[in-house]
């Protein structure tokens, strides 16, 4: 195993659990026998007991369901395919310079609640400019907030007054992003090692979740979402 480039990027290994959850997370339909997934995992490291005892923990925890001989990805672990699937092709259109903005409007909310909200408006790739105030760019057709979200909060469409491209930084760290998906890229291109390579594709996958994914006026130069997006898609194809 090449450890050093996971030395490097200060990752782990994925276990045999994250392994078969990463295959079925890149695979449609999200289901497959453990005979079709025995010669996957076996280049990865990971014997053919320690798939099985991976594969009933796994159904017993209610990440994957089984039927007939194969193993599926639940109901949960099918929004989070959903979402990883808008993360490598984001479907956008001309924002004309308008942003969405989301605030809050519910007063009173437990912890909980509150850190429930912040994790939906995030996940819809929405910043904080302050407490309660939410926005981006509105370049993304699938912004769509759930009916338990919209009760807490309202929606605008407005033009900020001041330069766009400095309000995208100061809403997001354009700089570390961009600097940690060069490193992830460079890392993932030169490495060799099966093992390595789905660590480090797993890797890519959550960093492009968290890929504001602006239009190009406001992206930093040499922005490498797309170079990741490219390279995960080619391996994700050569997997299947």
């Amino acid at each position: 195993m090449s450890t050093a480039a996971l030395t490097a990027l200060e990752l782990r290994p994925l276990s045999a659990r994250s392994v078969v959850l990463s295959l079925l997370l890149g695979s449609h339909p999200a289901q497959s026998p453990a005979r079709d997934l025995i010669p996957l995992v076996a280049d990865l490291g990971v014997s053919e007991a320690t798939l099985r005892v991976a594969l009933s923990r796994l159904v017993a925890s209610g990440d994957l369901t089984r039927d007939d001989g194969n193993y599926r990805l639940s109901p949960r672990l099918l929004e989070r395919q959903r979402r990883q699937d808008e993360a490598l092709t984001p479907d956008t259109h001309d924002d004309a310079g308008r942003w969405t903005m989301v605030a809050v409007t519910t007063q009173g909310r437990d912890p909980i609640s509150r850190q429930e909200l912040r994790r939906e408006l995030a996940g819809q790739r929405l910043a904080e400019l302050r407490e309660g105030l939410w926005l981006r760019p509105d370049n993304l057709r699938t912004t769509e907030l759930s009916p338990e979200l919209l009760a807490q909060t309202t929606r605008f469409t407005a033009v900020p007054d001041e330069d766009p491209v400095e309000l995208a930084h100061r809403l997001w760290d354009l700089s570390a992003w961009s600097e940690r998906g060069t490193v992830l890229l460079s890392h993932f291109e030169a490495d060799t090692e099966p093992i390595s390579r789905i660590t480090i594709a797993a890797a890519i996958v959550r960093h492009l979740l968290t890929d504001p994914v602006l239009p190009d006026a406001l992206r930093p130069a040499d922005w490498p979402a797309e170079a990741l997006r490219a390279s995960y898609a080619d391996y994700r194809r050569s997997l299947a």
